[in-house]
């Protein structure tokens, strides 16, 4: 593999039932990368390390008085200097390609984890140790990986010299012989300690970076509280405290530093000390022992190399670790044979109840009586008629230079169209139907949107889209049938463009998307925002779109979601952060964009439940009532104490009124408070 062919077309299947399995699986599909780097690195160590017997016989060429063996000698050092330079320059080159597609494999397997487990993964791992894996232990875990074959060299190259030493000179050669393996084990145990050391320091500065990034987007809040100092305060805390934990791993490594220069000064002073006294009696030339003392001087240099392998494992294997924690995550999927009614799907026809206009109208929330997708009808634009003059936006492109058509689904994807059905609470969305959801619980709404989105970790009985279920499905297919728009969408940093260069169905054109959004002075802010802009699609947004107010954001997010035009869109309080005004207008016309397309709304806004087909009260992980939001607004107390947002005493009364209704007693006329504020909030909607 080259790094010019990256990314890889499959980064593979990896083996992740421990660290050390995670780095002899990377290992293994890094084989040709390896056995390059070891050859090469053979080459250069070998050459490197033959230069003193070079050097040696010179001198006792000279001593000799020989012009030949000189001649012989040079030319021989020549050679080696070549060797040791093309070598140099291959390994280099062979260790850095190993490096980055090594880093390259881990990153693209964490990526596509995270697109597989979507919110889930941040439920399961911190987003902080998410990001801290792909950044420094994937750094650490390719240093492993590339120096395998490096150190492999280095090693070997060690032994072949301590035998020629050996043979060319015993006496000398037995000491370098014993005293080389005692200089690469000396370090071995402080290289855990200096690894703990640097992950203290690592986790420190993690939390300061955090609370930095929290303290940057946060600033206009602080302020307006007047916290700034304080966070500033705290800031300065964490950086002392990642400060010194740096000092306290800087004074092991270089304790580490001071032994690798030490112990092989005091061999080389051993060797320079017996060797003269050999040379003194007569029992070794004085080439002989030119050659041992250079060998020492330079085998620290592969010596070092053989060091390293130890202590890239120290500290990769922490890193691989959690990297191979990570990627063990799994989507929790269910046997396809399970299809159908074993997982909850509704076996018959539901009741018959009254639709919005009172009327009976087939299924449970007056759908089709067969239970399919509703033909879709072609397309109304948004209603409301055309904007004044003095409203009107920059003219938008929706030709060329809007949506590239390249990022549109392929027609002959397999996704699957119906009703929805959700067996753990026994929510039921008819195909085609624009439903609405209350719940009294927020975070309640959240989990039950993303285990429609098929994003849920916890344990339970798959959703299923027309009868299948969504876990069954492979993963592109269930995230091109059902897309969940999160309450608290993301931004990303680019252009308008780019934002919404997303992967679509191609029914619902930017234009018709920014339009049904209420997106018009979210164009004039962007358009102001970057000068010189002439399309506003090439106005370019800040990161998480921070210059825009929080309900620019959310409109900016809703028209995103409405260019993908899914088959089923969920979207968890699309209109919080809005203006009542503007949420009545996105209310009808999202209705209207999404005839014929199945869309749930988790919502307790009295303007968007009032444009529903039919409202879902879910009560404690249950479906408790469904019916038209004016009907539940009399008959459901429930209902009427959360869309109103009563608090204390008032949900209470309401609680005890509805206990009272499910064990028959008479509801309360409507002279009294609730049925005053019911009258209200009816002539308000």
């Amino acid at each position: 593999m080259r790094i010019q062919d990256l990314p890889f077309p499959d980064p593979g299947v990896p083996d992740t039932r421990s660290g050390a399995r995670f780095l002899w699986w990377l290992g293994r599909h890094q084989l040709g990368g390896q056995l390059k780097a070891l050859a090469w690195g053979l080459l250069h160590f070998a050459s490197v390390s033959a230069l003193p017997f070079c050097v040696g016989l010179a001198v006792q060429a000279v001593l000799d008085r020989s012009g030949a063996r000189l001649a012989l000698m040079g030319g021989l050092l020549a050679l080696l200097c070549a060797g040791n330079a093309l070598g140099d320059t291959l390994l280099h080159r062979a260790a850095v390609t190993n490096w980055v597609t090594t880093a390259t494999r881990v990153q693209q397997l964490l990526a596509r984890k995270a697109t597989e487990l979507g919110s889930v993964l941040t439920r399961r791992v911190a987003a902080g140790e998410v990001v801290t894996v792909s950044t420094g232990d994937v750094e650490k875990i390719s240093w492993f990986v590339e120096a395998v074959s490096r150190c492999t060299a280095a090693l070997v190259t060690v032994v072949l010299v301590c035998i020629a030493l050996v043979v060319h000179q015993p006496a000398l050669g037995a000491v370098v012989a014993a005293g080389l393996p005692l200089l690469a084990v000396t370090v071995l145990p402080l290289l855990p300690h200096a690894a703990r050391r640097a992950d203290v320091q690592r986790a420190k500065a993690g939390r300061a970076t955090e609370l930095a990034s929290d303290t940057v987007a946060g600033l206009r809040v602080l302020r307006g509280i007047g916290g700034e100092q304080l966070f500033l305060d705290r800031y300065r805390r964490a950086s002392q405290e990642v400060r010194q934990a740096a000092v306290h791993s800087a004074r092991m490594w270089s304790l580490i530093a001071a032994i690798q220069v030490l112990l092989p000064g005091l061999l080389l002073l051993a060797v320079v000390w017996y060797g003269v006294h050999l040379a003194r009696t007569d029992r070794i030339t004085v080439g002989q022992l030119v050659t041992v003392y250079s060998s020492v001087m330079l085998l620290t240099y592969p010596l070092r190399h053989v060091q390293e392998i130890a202590m890239a494992y120290s500290f990769s294997r922490p890193s691989a670790q959690r990297a191979a924690r990570v990627l063990s995550l799994r989507r929790a999927t269910v046997p396809t044979a399970q299809h159908g009614e074993g997982h909850g799907a509704p076996a018959g026809p539901h009741p018959r109840t009254p639709g919005p206009d009172g009327q009976g109208a087939g299924t449970e929330d007056g759908g089709p009586a067969d239970g399919g997708r509703t033909p879709r009808p072609a397309r109304p634009g948004p209603s409301g008629g055309p904007p004044s003059p003095s409203d009107d936006p920059p003219a938008l492109s929706d030709g060329p230079a809007g949506l590239s058509s390249g990022n549109r689904l392929p027609a002959d994807v397999p996704v699957p169209s119906g009703d929805l059905h959700d067996p753990a609470t026994g929510l039921h969305v008819p195909a085609g139907r624009l439903t609405a959801v209350v719940c009294g619980d927020p975070d309640a709404a959240g989990r039950l949107a993303e285990r429609l989105g098929g994003h849920s970790g916890e344990p339970g009985p798959s959703v299923l889209l027309g009868g299948v279920p969504l876990d069954a499905l492979p993963l592109d297919v269930a995230r091109t049938a059902v897309l969940v728009q999160d309450k608290e969408p993301v931004l990303l940093s680019g252009s308008l463009r780019e934002l919404l260069d997303v992967p679509a169905s191609g029914g619902v054109t930017v234009r018709a998307a920014l339009a049904a959004a209420q997106c018009d002075d979210v164009l004039a802010a962007l358009a102001r925002g970057t000068p010189g802009t002439v399309d506003p699609m090439d106005a370019r947004i800040t990161e998480r779109g921070r210059s825009l107010s929080g309900g620019q954001r959310q409109r900016l997010a809703l028209a995103r979601s409405l260019v993908t035009d899914p088959e089923v869109l969920v979207l968890d309080e699309p209109t919080s952060a809005v203006d009542s005004h503007t949420e009545a207008r996105i209310a009808k016309a999202l209705r209207d964009l999404r005839t014929g397309r199945t869309t749930v709304v988790f919502t307790s806004s009295p303007l968007l439940l009032d444009r529903a087909d039919r409202v879902v009260l879910v009560h404690d992980d249950t479906v408790v009532a469904v019916g038209a939001h004016r009907d539940l607004m009399r008959t459901e107390a429930r209902y009427r104490s959360v869309v109103t947002r009563e608090t204390g005493e008032a949900a209470d009364r309401a609680d005890r009124t509805q206990r009272g209704t499910d064990t028959g007693r008479t509801r309360a006329p409507h002279g009294t408070a609730a049925g005053e504020a019911l009258k209200e909030m009816e002539g308000t909607a």
